[in-house]
């Protein structure tokens, strides 16, 4: 796989979609169109869809297209502002201190006070958490991955951020990044998210791909792959995410699919080796044992 040349992307939504093709990740489009538009406008993409649909994946390779260092921020239930932006290191802090009063007690002298707080506050004792090593890095990406596992609280926070492209920190001042790092937002749906943060954003619906568009992945991402077990593991996983199952297949399930049988030296998929192998493709013991009683027909070309 070449590496895309960092500047190919900034032409136009087409030129984008061919430079996002060079990593592996085939955009059509409408996704080429927003991708290209959130860089340009500066403003953040939020990408809704199943989970496996390549939301995050996206943003794996907008960094690589531009050069960027990714930078992601995992959300989760209760997470605040102190996980995402920035902490203070209080035992560096502490050592910090007692090696000042060590050595004001060794010359017989005082602390100043003022100087002292001054010197606890400084950029080395600052743990930058994501969003502040994405205002602070160029160029970056920026992944806030399941904002919907989120609260409402830590949204409204996330307004201001992306709003501004900065962040006061009392003890410093206001960091605002000198370039803007590409925001991109996503969500499995769990939940809405708030009206004001979409508004914020270009938005993008991410389904997963037709069969033809599958397996033109599955042999984009795995160049060895047979072209017949590509088109049936395509075919197979299109059926399975039109049965009834706890956790249908993504792409990326897929491509874990389609890589464990060629590692057990399968050329096509047969009973046998789809048996053997879907551990890869589902992840709950309720679907497999449904699918197993199934997969004459799942199968069926």
């Amino acid at each position: 796989m070449s590496t895309p040349d960092p500047e190919s992307y900034a032409d136009s939504p087409t030129t984008l979609a061919a430079a996002l093709r060079e990593t592996g990740y085939l955009a059509d489009d409408g996704l080429a169109t927003a991708a290209y538009l959130a860089m340009k406008m500066n403003r953040p993409l939020f990408c809704e869809g199943e989970p496996g649909t390549g939301k995050t994946a996206l943003a794996q390779a907008l960094a690589q297209v531009m050069g960027a260092e990714l930078i992601r921020l995992q959300c989760h239930d209760g997470i605040d502002a102190s996980q995402a932006l920035y902490d203070w290191d209080f035992p560096r802090q502490l050592l910090h201190l007692r090696t000042l009063e060590a050595a004001a007690t060794a010359e017989h002298g005082t602390l100043d006070a003022d100087a002292v707080e001054a010197s606890l506050y400084a950029d080395r004792f600052l743990l930058a958490r994501p969003i502040l090593r994405a205002l602070r890095t160029s160029p970056a990406v920026l992944l806030v991955d399941e904002i919907d596992r989120a609260d409402d609280e830590f949204e409204a926070f996330l307004l201001e951020v992306l709003s501004e492209h900065a962040v006061t920190i009392p003890e410093i001042g206001e960091i605002k990044a000198v370039s803007p790092p590409v925001v991109v937002l996503t969500s499995n749906r769990t939940r809405e998210v708030h009206d004001a943060l979409k508004r914020r954003c270009l938005y993008l619906w991410l389904d997963h791909p037709d069969v033809a568009r599958e397996i033109e992945i599955l042999r984009s991402r795995l160049p060895g792959v047979p072209e017949r077990l590509a088109q049936q593991v395509a075919a197979a996983a299109h059926r399975l995410r039109q049965a009834d199952l706890i956790k249908p297949p993504g792409v990326a399930e897929s491509l874990d699919w389609a890589r464990a049988l060629q590692l057990v030296g399968a050329r096509t998929l047969d009973v046998d080796s789809a048996a053997r192998t879907l551990g890869a493709v589902l992840k709950y013991r309720e679907d497999a044992d449904r699918v197993r009683d199934r997969l004459e027909s799942l199968l069926a070309s």
